[in-house]
């Protein structure tokens, strides 16, 4: 597990720690729990994110970053007819 420095303002934390008494679980947990359903929400993010993850050099990376027009494996072999 990493930890992350998080900063947010007076009204978020506060409402944060209201709902972390009443759900029973700590902030951390909360903001867990939230980042992994944002993260899973964002399906069209979901092939690059794989790509970038897999990549072998900085070089790649930057490349994968710059095209705007991402298709999937899938759509990639249809279009070539793989």
């Amino acid at each position: 597990m990493h930890r992350l420095n998080l900063t947010i303002d007076e009204t978020l934390y506060e409402q944060a720690r209201a709902f972390s008494f009443l759900e029973n679980k700590s902030i951390s947990q909360m903001i867990r729990e939230s980042l992994s359903e944002y993260l899973d929400k964002s399906k069209e993010k979901k092939a690059q994110v794989k790509l970038l993850l897999e990549a072998d050099d900085e070089k790649e990376i930057l490349s994968i970053l710059k095209d705007d027009s991402f298709s999937s494996q899938d759509e990639f072999a249809k279009k070539f007819n793989l």
